[in-house]
This record gives C-alpha cells, structure tokens and sequence, in this order.
C-alpha cells in the first residue's frame, strides 16, 4: 500500500498563505512543520524536540501569522543569540512580507534608539533575546499586555547561556490567556520544569531522538597533541578547497588561529561574542557570499546560523557540552547535501569522544595524526643526508634516556637503594669535614676557653646581684 503524500495544503493552511509557500517552493513539510503546525493552529501549547537545520522556524512561524490575523495581538519570540534572532526574523518575513508584516529585532550590541522607533512602528511579531527584552520591559518602552503568542527557541541553548531567570520573569509578565510553544534540541530536567509550569496541558512532539546527527554529515575524530594541532589543521585546509567552518573553545582562541591563517594569506574572519553586531553581520555576510573561505567561530554560531554550501566543518577544541557537538556539525550536510565534520582530540580526551557517541549513539571514525610522526621521521632523515652527524648525535642526547642499569627485581632494588643511601652519607660527611678545616681559626678555641667564658659571665651576673640588693 503506497503511503499518502504529506502537503502543506493537508494541514489545514489559509490559501493566502499557501500561496506563498508555492511561490517559495515550498510545497512539502519537514517532520517537525507536519507534526507541529496542526495543534498550533488549533492554539495549544506545544514542546517540540528537533534539532538545528529541522525546519523549526516555519514550525511555528507560519501557524503564528495564520493565528495573529485572527487574534489581532503581538507574537514574542525569544531566542538565545543574536545571530539567531536575524535569522528567525528573515526568515519570518519571506511569508509575512506579502501581508504587510512588521517585525522588531532586539537585541544587545545594536543602538538601542533604533529599537525604540521599530516598537514605535507597533510591529506584529517581536524577536529578541532575553537580556534586550528585559531591558526594554525595565525602561517600559515595551509591554506585554497584548501579547498572544510565545515561542521559546532553542530553550536549552538559552538555559546553558544562564537566561533562565530572565525567561521565568518574562513569562510571569506576559498574559496568562496565551498560547506557548517550547522548540530545544534537549530537554534536560530544568526545561521540563519550566514547561510543566507555564505551559498548559503541552503536546510533546519527538520527530527524533535527541542527540540525533544528520545521515549526510561524514564525521570523523583525529588525536592529536596540542602542540600539533595547527599543523594537522592546515593539512586539512590545504586538501578543502570550499567554505569551511571553525569551532574554537574560547574568544582568545578564535583571535589567535585567525591571526595565524590570515598571516599565512588564507582568507579568514573571525566571529564571537566581543565583536559588534554590525561587524558579526558584515562578517556572516563575506562568509555566505564565499568572500570569506574560512570562518572561526565560538558555539555563538553553532545555531542559527544558516549558510548553503558548508562543506566542511572543523572542531578545533572539542565543545564543553556535549550536546553542542550535535549543533556544530549541524551547519553542514544540510537540505540533502553531503558535508564532512572533523574534530580534534587530545589522547586525554577519549573520554569525551565516548560520551558523544554515546549521545549520538554511533561509533565515530577515530585517526591518529599520522603525519606527524611521519614528518619527524623525514626530518631526521634529511639531517643524515646533510651529514650533519654533530647535529643528529646533539639530537639524539638531547631526548630523554632509559636509565641504564634499572634494578631487576625485588631484591636489586633494595640493594641499590641502601648503596644510594651509604653515597649520600659519605658525601654528607666529606662536606662536613671540609666545612670544618675550612672555617677560619676554628683550632683556637678549645674547652677551656669556653669554661672561662663561662666562669667570667658568672662572677659578672654575682657582682650585678650585689649591686641590686645594695641599692
């Protein structure tokens, strides 16, 4: 029996909005946009559970507009990144343009001025993330009171980024008559808590299990030592010759290795928290334009960030969370298209490799950095071509020794430990003895000198007491 197809025309969409996804080309739904776009229609709360890249955006983008030209209200949508927040608004807006949509974007690092005109402006949909919102709240230059509709994004990225008690205040001011949508690509104990709070009666939705990876996205791990890992690493990027994506751990991190690649003439930029958001948008845009070949970035851009045509992604450092490991390699091997995911690891950390195959519940392909040692044999190769024999031998006593002569057995050790012990006592003593002879005049003073002294302190402490007890 053949399966019926599944069609956005089959959810129960407007034709006006139908319409448009026709001429987005937009005509089947992903797993998530099938099973979620129904109940919110319908205006139940809902907690979703799909990964980056699944479609969520439109999951609960389109029902919203469908809802809010009904309910004639204000949607909220909470994101945790700025990046993120572009992202949903851009993609909002190919569906909502047509019908006169207003969307504000607020978020840290822009002048907050121009926020005040876009709230000015009364847009339908709000995208921010939480610490903007709450400022705004504070400065009452924007209210809740008519908000409809919420949607959490990415909850657990924002519960990982500390935002919690700024999405308990929001949800405390915003009216209780609303409907609540919850999309994470987790759910750990603290989000179940949140929903189970605010959110009425939820369907939950699973389209897959969590810490699934794309079945297009190679993945491989490669151990290495710290020292050699830029070294590996441009070996891969010397063999990559289309856009690449770099996960580095830490800020410093990202600036260092830029510094390095754009020294040796490689086209890179770097993307992180500390840099404005006009440079993170001009610098997003040269990457999606291919002026910009490599990017590195922090886990800032390991969601929401939405590039066609990333081949290769690189995990410079492996993530602090392992749950981010599903996000980084989540921006290639996208819409079908096959990508390749590489991660660094040192020999400490095969611990962590096994916890992210466990999350992922598959066996990765594990190297190690065979060129490398390949690399000190030729080296040392060369140098017996060069008959530089003064400076291989130099070489050769410069690396650590075994020591010769190591105890055998039980027995051995003893007796080598107490003729140790016999050196260090004689050669204590030949210090002493020499020490001696070497102190000046030390013959001189004998016993008797030392009883005189002794007698002369006496009879002056006598003479001393006479004279007390005289006065």
């Amino acid at each position: 029996m053949l399966e019926t197809k599944i069609t956005f025309t089959s959810l129960g969409l407007k034709d006006s909005i139908l319409k448009v996804l026709i001429e987005l080309g937009l005509d089947t739904p992903t797993p998530i946009q099938e099973r979620a776009i129904p109940p919110a229609l319908a205006g139940q709360d809902i907690i979703g559970i799909a990964q980056t890249g699944t479609g969520k955006t439109f999951a609960f983008g389109i029902p919203m507009l469908e809802r809010l030209a009904t309910l004639k209200g204000r949607g909220l949508i909470i994101v945790p990144t700025r990046e993120l927040a572009s992202q949903v608004s851009e993609s909002i807006k190919k569906i909502g343009s047509p019908f006169g949509l207003r969307t504000a974007v607020l978020i840290g690092g822009e002048i907050i001025q121009k926020q005040f005109f876009l709230l000015r402006k009364k847009p339908h949909i709000i995208i921010a993330t939480p610490g903007r919102l709450i400022d705004h709240l504070k400065r009452r230059t924007l209210s809740l009171n008519d908000v409809k509709i919420i949607v959490l994004d990415e909850a657990d990225m924002m519960f990982d980024l500390g935002f919690a008690p700024q999405i308990e205040e929001i949800l405390k001011l915003a009216p209780s008559n609303r409907q609540t949508m919850l999309f994470s690509a987790t759910m750990p104990p603290a989000i179940a808590k949140l929903a189970a709070k605010h959110l009425k009666l939820p369907i939950s939705i699973e389209v897959a299990p969590q810490g699934t990876t794309a079945t297009t996205v190679d993945q491989e791990v490669i151990i290495v030592k710290p020292a050699d890992r830029f070294t590996c690493f441009e070996n891969i990027i010397k063999k990559n010759k289309g856009s690449i994506l770099v996960f580095v751990r830490t800020k410093h991190g990202v600036k260092e290795l830029t510094k390095k690649l754009t020294e040796l003439s490689y086209s890179a930029a770097e993307i992180h928290s500390n840099l404005s958001q006009n440079r993170r948008r001009t610098t997003l845009e040269s990457f999606r334009n291919g002026k910009t070949r490599i990017l590195i970035a922090t886990d800032v851009a390991s969601r929401g960030l939405d590039v066609k045509g990333i081949e290769l992604v690189i995990n410079y450092n492996l993530p602090d969370a392992h749950s981010d490991y599903v996000h980084r390699i989540g921006r290639t091997g996208r819409a079908g298209i096959n990508g390749k995911a590489v991660s660094f690891a040192t020999p400490d950390q095969l611990k962590d490799i096994a916890a992210i195959e466990r999350l992922i519940n598959k066996k990765l392909s594990i190297k190690k950095n065979t060129h490398l040692l390949n690399s000190e044999l030729s080296f040392m190769t060369q140098v017996a071509k060069n008959n530089n024999l003064g400076s291989a031998k130099r070489f050769r006593q410069s690396a650590p020794r075994i020591r010769q002569g190591a105890p055998r057995n039980r027995t051995d050790a003893v007796k080598t430990k107490q003729d140790n012990t016999r050196t260090r006592q004689g050669s204590t003593k030949n210090r002493l003895s020499k020490a001696r002879r070497s102190r000046p005049n030390s013959s001189k003073f004998s016993a008797s000198d030392s009883k005189q002294y002794r007698g002369r302190s006496n009879r002056g402490r006598s003479e001393r007491n006479r004279k007390v007890r005289n006065n």
